[in-house]
């Protein structure tokens, strides 16, 4: 099969077209022909090596934990998908080189779910790992009915999806930080859009009146944003992050999105529906891999950028 794979960690022009092996599944794995994968933050870094301490990496690697396409074959083990199914999931695994950029990828059965008709495969391609990084921090800090959520960075390819999660889980306000050109962009998901900077406790005091305060915050920035976040909250405890662990110190959580096979679903469901929408900026065939990575690296990205096979 054709990938995307690099030999070292290094810069985006470490990622090369090359012919590697078809992967072979499990007893209880399923053969995925990619028609679409995901790019991601976490993608830049594991290029890097900047993760390579927190899991195996091996080379040949083939980056992209995002994925949608069409089962090939599954194990024998497999139950709820066939032969051409149409599906997407996150695969995230222990040992990190069979990724997504890729014309195939042997994935796990828990990490996968059917594809809504209504999403085209680079729709689905971008909705995974970031739909599930949305979806399960904002339980984790218990969004419910009323609440008025802070979406840092909402804008985002997280942030984006994560305005929508917050609304459909009952939140009665959601306010987004972004820059002023995608402050439209938040208002057409239904958030309140609110420049970001030094003034951002004011300017979020300003825009929610009374107390001047949120219930929950939802990093996806990190730095000076996570740091103004006590300011912004009743209770540090409803501060969650995705990007950085000294969240915990601030007495808020740290959130790394699992593959949860309901969650996927909960995500197919509303998407399917129409209730949550991902908005991809941009594609870029397979084998412009590294243009994609230059693309995020600037990160002025509104939405997705996904790869097509």
């Amino acid at each position: 099969m054709k990938a995307i794979a690099q030999d070292e960690f290094g810069d985006a022009d470490v990622l090369r077209v090359q012919e590697l092996p078809d992967p072979r599944i499990n007893l209880d794995g399923v053969l995925v022909e990619v028609r679409a994968a995901g790019v991601n933050p976490v993608d830049l870094l594991v290029r890097m090596g900047h993760v390579k301490d927190l899991a195996p990496h091996h080379f040949p690697l083939v980056p992209g934990w995002d994925v949608a396409g069409v089962v090939r074959e599954v194990g024998p083990a497999v139950e709820g998908f066939a032969p051409g199914d149409e599906v997407f999931g996150y695969q995230r695994k222990d040992h990190v080189q069979h990724g997504a950029y890729a014309e195939l990828i042997a994935a796990t059965e828990r990490g996968l779910a059917h594809k809504p008709a209504a999403l085209s495969f680079a729709e689905a391609g971008g909705l995974a790992l970031a739909g599930l990084t949305a979806l399960q921090s904002l339980r984790r800090v218990g969004v419910s009915e009323g609440d008025a959520v802070l979406v840092h960075a909402a804008a985002g390819g997280v942030g984006h999806l994560a305005v929508q999660v917050a609304r459909i889980l009952g939140a009665s306000r959601v306010i987004g930080t972004a820059s002023p050109r995608n402050h439209d962009f938040l208002r057409g998901l239904g958030a309140e859009p609110v420049a970001y900077g030094d003034a951002l406790v004011d300017n979020v005091a300003e825009l929610v009146g009374g107390d001047g305060r949120v219930d929950v915050a939802f990093d996806c920035a990190g730095g000076a944003a996570l740091n103004d976040s006590p300011a912004l909250v009743r209770d540090p405890a409803r501060i969650v992050s995705i990007v950085d662990v000294n969240v915990l110190a601030l007495g808020g959580r740290y959130c790394y999105a699992k593959p949860v096979r309901a969650d996927l679903d909960w995500l197919a469901e509303h998407a399917g529906s129409g209730a949550l929408k991902v908005a991809v900026q941009q594609t870029f065939p397979l084998a412009e891999a590294a243009e994609a990575h230059r693309l995020l690296e600037g990160r002025h990205v509104r939405g997705k950028v996904v790869l097509t096979v």
